[in-house]
């Protein structure tokens, strides 16, 4: 098979594709990976193929420039998921006026733009390479509309809970109830637009694929109705070398301090004050590592003598060694040290993050603390609980034994296969 993969230029976004990206290929399919120019590096550097489409942009810059136009309902980053995603969070939201407004807002003020700089270049270049798979993380929007111009058969690939597919459930519930003349869909008609330029019709699957792949275990997912294929999370954060102090086991027991790397990458900076968590550790028997930036690490008036800081660190090698993890709730970091029996404490403030550290709170292996209440005695009271509490390291272990009997990217590849002959265009059939 040819397979085409297209995330938008966000590192959160196209690393957890890329490990599925290479089962295809050590498979024996051809494989490549779509995204716009200045981020095609990402993708060499995990040694697969990269399709430059498109015009640069900086994915960030447009949230910042696009969202602060919001009215106050639609988004407030401290409570997570803008609408009409946040009834993913808060079903009670589920309204048939807030779901369609929610719509409006984010296809004109973000889907559309952050979609339209690639549209053209993908399309023209599904058509000249003709990919029997496209496989899409669920913002890069572009996909299934080049998907749909070629006839490929595609799907979602998930980097966190899916709180697309949950929010399409819901709308498409309400509408149903609706008298026909108010079936308002803003994302089906944008969507459907750019399906009939290229000769096509709208379906769902141009809103979320085919079928989707979850990475999350089923403790920690979100339920919809859609086909859904779970496949184990395999950590990769690029290129990585590994440091001499972690060729062995620590004498104490290690914390790791991670805040992921995008919101320091964007100059967003953390949302409460890691020089106080710090201080608020200070002396305890442990021994803190603490993956800041070097920016990050030079507005510290004073690192604590059991605080080792580094600017990066492979969490998959770090992971191991740790009795407990505190971050953000990013996907990536939540996944690796669930790879192990890791209690985790969570301080999510943005998107997607105070969602996925529900869930995980409600499995048993987390705390969690939102950002802006990540007090010092908070935090410590926290890690006290987490390295003290027995029950926390075994349903910690309960979730590395889940993930660890999902499919594993390579195992997931024949399925694939059969869903491609399911749903490519017949046109495109082979004998």
């Amino acid at each position: 098979m040819r397979v085409l993969f297209v995330a938008n230029p966000e590192k959160a976004h196209v690393l957890p594709l890329l490990p599925l990206a290479w089962a295809l290929r050590t498979a024996g399919h051809e494989v490549r990976v779509a995204g716009t120019p200045w981020f095609t590096d990402v993708i060499t550097q995990a040694g697969l193929t990269a399709v430059p489409v498109g015009r640069d942009y900086d994915l960030w810059e447009l949230l910042r420039r696009q969202m602060h136009t919001l009215p106050d309902w639609s988004y407030r980053p401290e409570f997570g998921l803008p609408a009409p995603y946040d009834v993913a969070h808060d079903p009670e939201r589920a309204t048939w006026a807030h779901l369609t407004e929610g719509y409006e807002q984010i296809v004109r003020l973000w889907h559309k733009p952050a979609s339209f700089p690639m549209i053209a270049d993908l399309v023209r270049f599904a058509r000249a390479w003709q990919p029997d798979l496209v496989l899409w993380e669920p913002l890069a929007m572009a996909a299934p509309i080049a998907a749909t111009a070629c006839g490929a058969a595609h799907g979602r690939l998930l980097w966190s809970v899916d709180a697309f597919g949950v929010t399409r459930d819901h709308f498409l519930r309400l509408r149903d109830r609706q008298p026909q003349a108010q079936h308002s869909d803003p994302l089906g008609d944008w969507l459907g637009g750019y399906a009939r330029l290229h000769g096509g019709e709208f379906t769902e699957s141009m809103v979320t694929g085919h079928f989707t792949v979850d990475q999350l275990p089923a403790s920690l997912r979100l339920a919809s109705g859609l086909r859904t294929l779970p496949m184990r999370f395999v950590p990769y954060g690029g290129p990585a070398t590994l440091p001499r102090w972690l060729w062995t086991a620590p004498e104490r027991p290690r914390v790791a301090l991670t805040m992921g790397v995008s919101a320091t990458e964007h100059g967003a900076g953390y949302a409460f004050s890691v020089q106080d968590v710090l201080a608020s550790l200070a002396d305890l028997d442990i021994e803190v590592v603490a993956t800041l930036p070097e920016d990050e690490q030079r507005k510290l008036t004073r690192v604590p003598d059991n605080a080792r800081l580094v600017p990066y660190v492979p969490l998959h090698a770090l992971a191991p060694t740790c009795s407990l993890a505190i971050h953000h709730a990013g996907f990536g970091t939540l996944m690796t040290m669930a790879r192990h029996p890791v209690p985790q404490l969570l301080l999510p403030w943005d998107f997607d993050g105070p969602t996925l550290a529900r869930q995980a709170a409600a499995q048993g292996g987390s705390l969690v603390i939102g950002a802006d209440r990540a007090t010092a005695p908070a935090v410590r009271e926290a890690v006290l609980r987490l390295l003290g509490e027995p029950g926390f390291r075994e349903r910690a272990g309960a979730l590395r034994d889940e993930l660890c009997a999902l499919p594993t990217p390579n195992e997931l590849v024949p399925q694939l296969e059969r869903l491609t002959e399911e749903f490519r265009s017949p046109a495109r059939r082979t004998p």
